[in-house]
């Protein structure tokens, strides 16, 4: 598969194996992101809309890396540990978005990877080749490291 592995510095690093997002194409696939500081401490303990927003923060961070805004997401994924939480964090993505409506999915979870956690988004954007600006920092094709330009 090709793609090209985007990790943003600022961000918690990854738990796991996967990048914070992938380039494929004119697509940008921001992997879930989540209410962690650069630590692994969870921010915001309880407070499912303040989550909501230090979530939209990281990927804002990684659609500005990209040359990308909330407008360019096409579809977004949020997981919520509470349904009842909906109503109060609609309003934090409507801040977010603006008059943007992207595809959406809400999912109610039984847990997040991180005890604390009550909301993890992930979310696929529309970038256009020549809309794109170059990382600044290593980013990695798949299976090869390299540094951008």
């Amino acid at each position: 598969m090709a793609g090209t592995e985007i990790d943003i510095p600022d961000l918690t690093p990854p738990i796991s194996h996967y990048a914070h997002a992938v380039r494929a194409g004119d697509f940008v696939f921001i992997s879930g992101m989540v209410a962690l500081d650069r630590h692994g401490n969870v921010l915001a303990p309880g407070d499912a809309v303040q989550q909501t927003r230090h979530t939209l923060e990281a990927i804002r961070r990684v659609l500005v890396r990209v040359g990308a805004t909330f407008a360019d997401i096409v579809k977004v994924t949020v997981y919520v540990k509470d349904m009842k939480d909906r109503p109060r964090i609609n309003p934090v993505r409507q801040e977010f978005f603006g008059s943007a409506r992207p595809a959406s999915t809400l999912v109610e979870v039984s847990d997040l990877a991180v005890p604390g956690l009550l909301v993890e988004i992930d979310a696929v954007a529309h970038v256009p080749a020549r809309r794109r600006r170059p990382a600044r920092r290593a980013v990695r094709r798949r299976g090869v490291a390299r540094r951008s330009r």
